[in-house]
């Protein structure tokens, strides 16, 4: 037995020699395998090894055959794939849709369909942004992708545009930035490079494939180019170029918004790959790095531009260091991801975060005679019309399951309580007849809304299948109504007034009911916000065909940003507009006075007291009006925070601002310029909601 005992100590050690004995031969003979040095240093350690054609390869996708999703081989298994290099351990880039989650369309049902970017938006929450890229970086890497080609990010000029659920930035590039950064980290914590899209200035469907948005430096600089300064600033590997043109250039071949701006101004470390099928020619100088999803332009074209001297080697080598660096970050090399996109990544802790995501997005635009929170004593509940979770186009992921708000209200009362459905085409209860049924009820719920999609703008604002109507008919019927209004941007809401209860929660996700009965219980105090502007009518922002969607009428093909910085809530307030529901606002269970506000320097602070009965959370913003010299809006936000109390507790909140906050930018030194002179400071609950504010000269 001591014989025994002493072999097996022997072969362990002789196995512990072998494996740091391969180890260490691994690093010698792949020296770019050392964890201890950075990526970008691992980086240029195998640029070193690389040929020319293997450099090459790493800028397109498949040069042949199949290119996406495809069933009969690894190299063309997701949405968009760059070849792997066996020789040198350089992994397949396996990049694939969406924004909202990973989009499965060989294998439905098989991951969550998340809230979407505007629903996340609402929260002005961070850490549920940062809860939502983690979850969906986890789930892309258990689908075997490693790149996730979201979030998106742009700014929602236009209300009628198709895409505006996609994006986080809502109309404000301080939200942008600020709930972009924690997606980032979050996606790429879970071994998948994130892909902040579409830049830049990809900001209506109708033409999108080409329009040219003719649009200046600074408007790009102040509202159009935060949010992806924030990706940057968060470390994103990659950015995906749009397919619009932007002042006379094709966005992927564009060396102005791209070299110049991107790369050069921003700090851009990563690659740029082209939207699918947005590349119009050999790119790599302009500052493209991945023709996707095939090799049209980036593949023989740029070989032959190489050897005739158009394309340098030092271009080439620039553009694989950038693909690569981002890959030996987030850890492709260290961490081999060898799970399959036929994997069922879903489960239970998932179905609770999304749950928990959606409920702390809804907004609660109106809550009169304390028709909310329910009670759980309620016992005859009646819920009238339809579910929505998502919107479509790439963005859309189906559901591995829907909880319906009737199931979720449900699963909250007691076994003798009743809860009844009908949908909005029901003969019992719709538009044209009317719902004298819904008198019976305790509590109605009403759903309306409308979706979009990718492809096309919104061809108006108004809910599908007459809802405004619908609601209304409801609420005179039974005023102990709520009206729950799903949509994917800005919406009209004629009935508003009539209304005792107004929620939004924008694209829900699958776990639409569960995250609704959290807020209409109480459970969840509501503290999201508005992130667009709810206007009164269609094109309240007086966009000219110019602008949107563009001259000539017939086939818009220029789009011009003439109104500059004055658009969303900065056009209402620059024309003094009251709009149905300002930007920023969002109501709680509980009520908060502000009160104390003091600027010391950079530093604002304030005292902030839930002055209510229950506990909760509120959300102060502090906007800053600048000096009328430099020709800002009359208030932009700067800052914003969340702050839950007990009922009867105080809190000192402190906001501080950098100079960026007090600077415009300069298009003739091509910079952040600090402007001098007075400065108004406005806290509040809301753009429109105003409850402290101060003057000093800066």
């Amino acid at each position: 037995n001591k014989l025994k005992s002493n072999m097996a100590r022997i072969s362990s050690l002789v196995v512990v020699v072998v494996v740091a004995f391969m180890a260490t031969n691994s690093v010698a003979l792949r020296p770019w395998m050392n964890k201890q040095d950075p990526p970008e240093e691992r980086a240029k350690k195998l640029l070193a090894e690389m040929s020319l054609d293997d450099k090459l390869v790493m800028t397109h996708g498949p040069p042949s055959g199949p290119c996406c999703e495809c069933k009969t081989s690894p190299l063309c298994n997701y949405t968009g794939n760059v070849a792997p290099n066996p020789r040198l351990g350089i992994p397949a880039i396996k990049m694939n849709d969406g924004p909202q989650g990973f989009r499965d369309n060989n294998n439905p049902g098989s991951t969550t369909s998340w809230p979407s970017s505007l629903t996340v938006a609402a929260s002005f929450d961070p850490k549920i942004a940062g809860l939502w890229g983690t979850m969906m970086g986890n789930e892309f890497h258990g689908k075997g992708a490693n790149v996730q080609l979201g979030p998106g990010v742009c700014f929602a000029r236009v209300p009628r545009n198709g895409r505006n659920f996609e994006y986080i930035s809502g109309e404000d590039p301080a939200l942008g930035y600020n709930m972009i950064g924690p997606v980032i980290q979050g996606i790429q914590s879970q071994g998948v490079i994130a892909n902040a899209k579409h830049y830049v200035m990809n900001n209506q469907e109708t033409n999108r494939n080409s329009v040219d948005e003719v649009v200046d430096e600074r408007t790009r600089f102040e509202l159009y180019y935060p949010v992806f300064q924030g990706a940057i600033d968060a470390g994103v590997g990659s950015m995906m170029c749009s397919y619009n043109k932007i002042n006379g250039n094709w966005s992927c071949e564009n060396s102005g918004t791209l070299a110049t701006d991107l790369k050069e101004r921003m700090g851009f470390k990563g690659f740029v790959m082209s939207d699918w099928g947005a590349t119009h020619s050999t790119s790599i100088n302009q500052g493209l790095d991945i023709e996707m999803p095939g090799a049209g332009h980036m593949g023989v074209n740029l070989a032959q531009d190489i050897a005739n001297g158009n394309v340098t080697k030092a271009k080439l080598d620039d553009t694989v260091l950038r693909i690569l660096t981002p890959m030996f970050a987030v850890g492709l090399f260290d961490n081999p991801n060898n799970n399959s996109r036929f994997s069922n990544v879903t489960s239970a802790a998932h179905n609770d975060a999304c749950r928990k995501i959606s409920a702390h997005a809804h907004v609660l635009l109106k809550n009169e005679k304390n028709t909310l929170p329910f009670k759980k004593s309620l016992m005859k509940v009646l819920v009238a019309g339809d579910v929505i979770t998502h919107s479509g186009g790439s963005g859309n992921v189906v559901p591995s399951r829907v909880v319906t708000p009737a199931d979720g209200i449900k699963s909250r009362l007691s076994s003798s309580a009743t809860v009844d459905y009908l949908a909005s085409s029901d003969s019992k209860c719709n538009a044209d007849t009317g719902c004298d049924i819904a008198k019976g009820y305790d509590a109605v719920v009403v759903l309306v809304g409308t979706t979009s999609h990718e492809g096309a703008d919104r061809k108006n604002l108004d809910l599908d299948n007459n809802g405004s109507t619908y609601a209304s008919k409801i609420i005179a019927a039974n005023p102990n109504t709520v009206v729950v209004i799903s949509t994917p941007g800005a919406i009209l809401l004629p009935f508003a007034d009539s209304a005792n209860a107004l929620i939004t929660n924008f694209m829900p996700g699958q776990e639409v009911g569960s995250a609704l009965a959290d807020v209409l219980f109480g459970d969840v105090n509501p503290s999201a916000r508005l992130p667009i502007t709810f206007p009164n009518i269609e094109n309240e922002q007086n966009f000219t065909q110019s602008q949107w969607p563009g001259l000539p009428a017939s086939n818009p093909e220029t789009a011009t940003y003439s109104e500059g910085l004055f658009v969303g809530y900065r056009y209402y307030d620059q024309h003094n507009i009251k709009p149905k529901f300002a930007f920023g606002h969002g109501l709680s269970y509980t009520t908060f006075d502000y009160s104390n506000m003091k600027v010391d320097g950079m530093t604002v602070t304030f005292t902030l007291k839930n002055t209510g009965s229950v506990d909760g959370t509120e959300t102060p913003q502090l906007y800053l009006g600048f000096p009328k010299s430099a020709g800002e809006p009359p208030q932009v936000l700067r800052a914003f925070t969340k702050v839950t109390l007990k009922a009867g507790e105080s809190q000192t909140v402190t906001f501080t601002l950098t100079n960026a906050d007090f600077s415009i930018w300069d298009a003739n030194t091509h910079s952040l310029s600090k402007v001098t002179g007075s400065f108004k400071f406005f806290l509040g609950a809301s753009s429109r909601d105003i409850r402290q504010q101060t003057e000093l000269f800066m």
